[in-house]
């Protein structure tokens, strides 16, 4: 089974910093696209970034562009998601995904197969 562990979460000020890591099996990391989901309490999981195989490419949700940063290491099997001035409403459980397609990345979380357990954020004001 493919295994995705997060790590990184916690509670920070409005307007703070955190960056989160999700540590992956080397080959799902090598051949997979990587994305970055997250869910608030008593709303649907929404896409917030994803990067290609490669790394070439990447994705965000209108919500995070120019906030976030997603990136990925090969060496470690790590994708991070850095997340800056972050606001109230980036509140939510952050979930690391892996699509084992290796063309376009996706913001379509049915591409995605593989789900780590999630890891809480929480920004307050």
């Amino acid at each position: 089974q493919v295994q995705l562990v997060e790590s990184g979460g916690g509670l920070v000020q409005a307007g703070g910093s955190l960056r989160l890591s999700c540590t992956t099996n080397g080959r799902t990391f090598t051949i997979y696209n990587m994305g970055w989901f997250r869910q608030a309490r008593g709303k649907e999981r929404e896409f917030v970034a994803a990067i290609s195989w490669s790394g070439s490419s990447t994705h965000y949700a209108d919500s995070v562009k120019g906030r976030f940063t997603i990136s990925r290491d090969s060496a470690k099997n790590t994708v991070y998601l850095q997340m800056n001035s972050l606001k109230p409403e980036d509140t939510a459980i952050y979930y690391c995904a892996a699509d084992p397609r290796t063309t376009v990345v996706s913001s379509d979380r049915q591409w995605y197969d593989y789900w780590g357990q999630g890891t809480q954020v929480t920004v307050s004001s």
